[in-house]
């Protein structure tokens, strides 16, 4: 595999796409089609990306912007970016110091991170790894609810500041990469150390159904911790409506990376819907093909709060490690500073929706 990449050539990469073919050339081929791949025939997984580009901007000139405010808010604390890190599995199969190095990278810059259950890494370490980290904990049904909740329980002992429950994930989609690779999951010491825990080639995580998880169980999961709970995995406007009476404190319109059910709407189609449902009584963030500081321009017009990037930081860890998690997270700001001066605006919250069409 090739080398990672030293400062001189990460300083040479210009965008967020570049990192993906360089992520190829240093992974193992099962693991790189395993984070890279979506279901069945990926449509979702393409058109992800490509509703984002669909929009256009109706931008506005001689506004006397001298100055520009990129940064945004996740749950009332401020970020550098209104982007954070979203929660991805095993980042070992792209870099010795996994989660670790993505963290450091995170807290380098001034943006959140969102801890997946299925890390390579436990909650306590990778605080230990990046002590100035803005911390929150993806969760799964893992083993049994006390189980469950003892991870809750030990990510809000460690400062994570949320909880992100995942919805969208009772069983796994058809990863057709993964069932010719024979690709299977490394240690992921969260998901192991469950009582009667049995890896199998997900870990697990591949039938969550077992758990029977309802609307109804929401209000147990809230009593585990004084944290908010973030609801990841909701594209229908009702679903939007009932996560706000059962009492999320934010929303993340997820299609699960177009990693279980092809043919979902994609996530820039999805989003204005559920801000009307949610009608500023939740915060909504969205992930899902955000490769360039224009999408996020893009979903913010559209009525996000924030926004989550994963495959592009995976890649850049791959490539480089903390050194290209932080390139990466450098492009994406820069993008943005010169984004809005020629959009007219000096905020990112200015980023009005009549500036874009489509």
């Amino acid at each position: 595999m090739a080398p990672r990449l030293g400062p001189d050539e990460l300083a040479a990469i210009v965008n967020l796409h570049e990192f993906e073919a360089l992520a190829r050339a240093r992974m193992i081929g099962p693991n790189f089609d395993y984070v890279a791949g979506g279901s069945w025939d990926e449509i979702t997984l393409a058109e992800n990306e490509a509703a984002w580009r669909a929009y256009r901007f109706a931008y506005r000139v001689l506004t006397g912007i001298r100055t520009v405010d990129v940064g945004g808010t996740f749950l009332g604390r401020p970020s550098a970016l209104p982007v954070a890190i979203a929660p991805m599995a095993a980042q070992a199969m792209a870099h010795s110091d996994a989660e670790g190095a993505m963290a450091r990278a995170a807290a380098a810059a001034g943006i959140p991170m969102i801890l997946s259950t299925s890390a390579s890494m436990t909650p306590e370490a990778v605080v230990e790894a990046a002590p100035g980290m803005d911390g929150m904990f993806q969760l799964y049904l893992v083993g049994d609810l006390g189980y469950t909740q003892s991870l809750v329980e030990r990510a809000a002992a460690a400062g994570y500041r949320a909880i992100v429950l995942t919805v969208d994930l009772p069983v796994l989609g058809y990863r057709e990469r993964d069932r010719r690779s024979g690709f299977a999951l490394p240690s992921m010491p969260n998901i192991e150390a469950a009582p009667g825990a049995d890896r199998g080639r997900y870990g697990g995580l591949d039938d969550q159904r077992s758990m029977g998880l309802t609307w109804g169980d929401l209000a147990e999961i809230r009593s585990w911790s004084s944290l908010p709970l973030v609801l990841k995995g909701i594209v229908a406007p009702e679903d939007a409506i009932r996560a706000v009476e059962h009492g999320a404190d934010a929303i993340v319109v997820s299609n699960h990376g177009a990693r279980q059910l092809d043919r979902s709407l994609a996530t820039a189609d999805a989003l204005e819907g559920v801000v009307a449902a949610v009608d500023e009584r939740a915060e909504v963030w969205v992930d899902g093909g955000i490769r360039r500081g224009l999408d996020v321009a893009i979903a913010m017009s559209l009525g996000a709060s924030g926004v989550l990037v994963g495959r592009a930081f995976y890649w850049a860890l791959a490539a480089g490690g903390q050194a290209g998690v932080e390139r990466a997270i450098a492009i994406l700001r820069e993008e943005l500073e010169i984004a809005l001066p020629l959009l007219g605006c000096g905020s990112i919250k200015d980023v009005r929706r009549e500036l874009v069409k489509g």
